[in-house]
């Protein structure tokens, strides 16, 4: 048996746990740099506040309907999903976070278990130790689970927040009532070549002739398929090393100088190096990217891009940053306003198994380095430890104007009780 376990309106819901003045009161969530709405509570949505809108067409709309509009607080929305996803350990060990608001998880050995109740279960601890409100939808597949999940959020009341596909009754039902665009792994451009088919619900897509579904689709559709028809095709997903890294930032403002440019550039190149020491990994490409601001016209436009091969391959900060800064002066036009600047890391090796240069190396000095300064920033948080050429008091410059308190990661941030 599986699990879809989706936190409601996540972001909103993570607000409201810390602010209870904001339950049922219409709220929007912006994305970096204060630009667009990327999510909204129910009572938003039924105003009419559509998502991805651009705040800054908005905003009167947001003041006159008393939309509360935040900026986007991620350390808070990720220090509380990470505790959601550990209470979700507690039920069963196999878990696959799927994203930072829902995850998959699997039941192995728990044939004699009244699900409806184990589903309750997970969703009263959740709400009890979080504040945060969840549905829960259970099935014999991963994509019925999903199905289920849908059915549990769309009738909160008939369900009570969990639904379980637990008879081909109940199966055919819920496919009959899922619209081939909402399931799972279909996107757009499938979706209008199975309506050319006839397929109009997951219930049609499930009846097409399986060597017609392999034969035009892929091994994927033709799993999908058969998930849907109730036979466990895909599994949970293990946690795999990531083949390339990248750190991709819009700027707070536009910027013409080469100065704030190349401390952007040192503090994105770091945060890759920190990454591929996380998962144990070195890499022998760096590429770096430049552009101006597509979205103004009347300003002239530059984009560019520049790789750099390293002899052998590095995890330190201090080589990446110093390779990439190197690049990005490179690619600099005087002049131009920039907006937005990327550091990607690739052809990343095993830092303990890799082809060594002959006559080249990493300095020895470096690997303790890094240790220390992981160690103390995994200590202190809040990355004290620093390159000289990085902005010492934030790590990412963005426009935060409504940020709400960092509640759970900043001390000097927490609930004061008077």
């Amino acid at each position: 048996m599986y699990a879809l376990v989706d936190c409601n309106n996540f972001y909103a819901s993570c607000e409201r746990a810390f602010n209870p003045n904001l339950r049922n009161k219409p709220m929007a969530i912006l994305s970096n740099n204060d630009g667009c709405v990327i999510a909204r509570s129910d009572e938003a949505k039924v105003i009419g506040l559509p998502m991805g809108a651009p705040i800054f067409k908005w905003d009167r709309f947001c003041k006159e309907n008393g939309i509360q509009v935040f900026s986007s607080n991620y350390p808070l929305y990720g220090d509380m999903s990470g505790r959601v996803m550990s209470i979700l350990e507690q039920f069963t060990p196999d878990v696959e976070v799927y994203s930072i608001d829902e995850a998959f998880i699997q039941f192995k050995g728990f044939e004699n278990y009244n699900f409806n109740e184990y589903g309750s279960q997970i969703r009263t601890r959740i709400l009890k130790w979080t504040g945060i409100p969840t549905c829960v939808g259970m099935a014999p597949t991963k994509a019925l689970s999903k199905v289920a999940n849908k059915i549990a959020r769309k009738f909160p009341n008939q369900t009570k927040g969990v639904y379980v596909i637990d008879s081909e009754e109940k199966r055919i039902k819920a496919l009959k009532w899922i619209k081939i665009k909402d399931v799972w792994g279909i996107g757009r451009g499938l979706t209008k070549r199975l309506k050319a088919k006839g397929c109009t619900t997951a219930l049609d897509f499930v009846l097409l002739p399986d060597d017609w579904v392999r034969k035009n689709f892929s091994i994927v559709e033709w799993k999908l398929k058969k998930d849907l028809e109730g036979i466990p095709t895909l599994q949970l997903d293990e946690v795999k090393t990531k083949q390339a890294i990248a750190t991709t930032r819009s700027f707070e403002y536009t910027f013409s100088d080469i100065e704030n440019i190349k401390e952007r550039i040192s503090t994105f190149a770091t945060s890759c190096a920190e990454k591929l020491r996380k998962q144990g990994s070195s890499c022998h490409i760096i590429y770096v990217v430049l552009s101006s601001d597509r979205h103004k016209k009347e300003l002239e436009q530059h984009r560019a891009s520049k790789l750099v091969s390293l002899t052998y391959p590095s995890d330190s900060s201090l080589i990446i940053s110093q390779e990439a800064v190197k690049a990005v002066t490179s690619i600099f036009k005087a002049g131009i306003k920039y907006k937005r600047a990327g550091v990607v890391v690739m052809g990343l090796v095993p830092t303990t198994n890799h082809q060594l240069h002959l006559f080249e190396s990493e300095n020895p000095k470096h690997k303790p380095l890094m240790r220390a300064i992981d160690g103390l920033n995994a200590k202190y948080a809040d990355y004290k430890i620093k390159i000289g050429n990085q902005d010492l008091k934030r790590t990412w410059k963005m426009r935060q104007e409504r940020l709400s308190p960092r509640y759970t990661t900043n001390i000097n941030e927490i609930i004061k009780v008077k």
